[in-house]
């Protein structure tokens, strides 16, 4: 099978595209902090969504119909486990008071690092798959080759769906994010002020750098995707295991357009009640096709197929079905 690695002209691309958009993005659509609108949020869905489809074609041309359906099927798989992350954002930025014209910055430092993390992940994954298969043996009459990696991925993400079915996101409501990991870190490493000084992450008092309450909620985001990574990553390593770059362009897109996601969903999120069974579906799914992997191969088309048909019907069901209490609307109310 041909690899994106084969093809660094693509790569290359890629990393422009991105680095071209992110400057954009912070330099002069975002320079100064505002409130995002719906329809600024809405204008950057369509653009993140349309240059990740244009990347998917780039690839059908230059690699193929197989590497097209795992950049597909990957994309959507992270898009739709990234929902999760979005309701979580909501309760730290209201955990913290972050007045909502600082809620963009706030969320591109932390894709940045997701930028960085991930890639660490999706590579070392790669290699420690390529690392850890077993020598070809018998099985039920057949000659199967079995990894370890993926078998414990494949037994995770199996049980992580069981979980997720019954699990309710109501849990997170009365959380305290100032004991997250990443909100210690900070506290230990810098004196914090009280309170947050325009969308500075440090100033300098009495000639003494102190770290304004802008970083600890960047270093709460950062940690709180990095959580969320440990669904994500194994889920795309069902999909192409042995092609790194399909996992992390179509991982970045993915992470890229959900700053955007956000804004245009956050107000609406009540709507979506229903998603997390179709995520849980989608969890278990993957799982089972790693485990039977070594038995029988689930072609990425026919992967693409499923999870995009379980997501369709989760958001219809959620559309008839909407929740009627605890809208999170309220909690994006601009501040007084």
């Amino acid at each position: 099978m041909d690899h994106l690695i084969n093809h660094p002209g693509l790569i290359a691309g890629f990393s422009i595209v991105v680095i071209i958009m992110l400057l954009l993005d912070l330099g002069v659509f975002n320079k100064n902090s505002h409130i995002v609108s719906n329809k600024e949020a809405l204008i950057w869905s369509i653009v993140w969504i349309s240059l990740s489809m244009i990347f998917s074609g780039v690839i059908y041309y230059m690699v193929g119909w197989e590497q097209f359906t795992q950049f597909q099927s990957a994309y959507w798989i992270e898009k739709a486990l990234s929902v999760d992350n979005l309701f979580v954002f909501i309760l730290v930025f209201k955990f913290f008071k972050v007045p909502k014209k600082l809620h963009h910055k706030v969320l591109f430092w932390g894709i940045i690092g997701a930028l960085v993390f991930r890639a660490i992940f999706i590579f070392t994954g790669v290699e420690l798959i390529k690392a850890t298969y077993l020598p070809d043996m018998e099985l039920f009459g057949v000659t199967v080759s079995i990894n370890v990696v993926l078998t414990i991925f494949g037994l995770f993400l199996f049980i992580a769906g069981i979980k997720s079915w019954s699990a309710h996101e109501e849990s997170e409501e009365d959380k305290d994010f100032s004991n997250s990991p990443g909100a210690k870190l900070i506290y230990k490493l810098f004196k914090v002020t009280k309170d947050f000084e325009g969308d500075k992450f440090f100033i300098i008092r009495e000639g003494k750098r102190i770290a304004t309450p802008l970083l600890v909620v960047v270093a709460v985001i950062e940690f709180t995707d990095l959580i969320f990574a440990v669904d994500s990553i194994p889920a795309i390593f069902a999909i192409a295991p042995d092609d790194p770059f399909i996992l992390y362009t179509s991982n970045i897109f993915a992470i890229l357009g959900l700053r955007a996601l956000y804004f245009l969903l956050a107000n609406f999120m009540y709507m979506f009640s229903k998603l997390h069974y179709g995520l849980a579906i989608i969890l278990i799914f993957i799982g089972t096709k790693m485990l039977i992997g070594p038995f029988f191969h689930i072609p990425s088309p026919i992967s693409l197929m499923i999870v995009g048909g379980i997501l369709v019907i989760s958001v219809i069901i959620s559309f008839m079905f909407p929740a009627e209490h605890d809208e999170p609307k309220e909690e994006l109310e601009e501040e007084k």
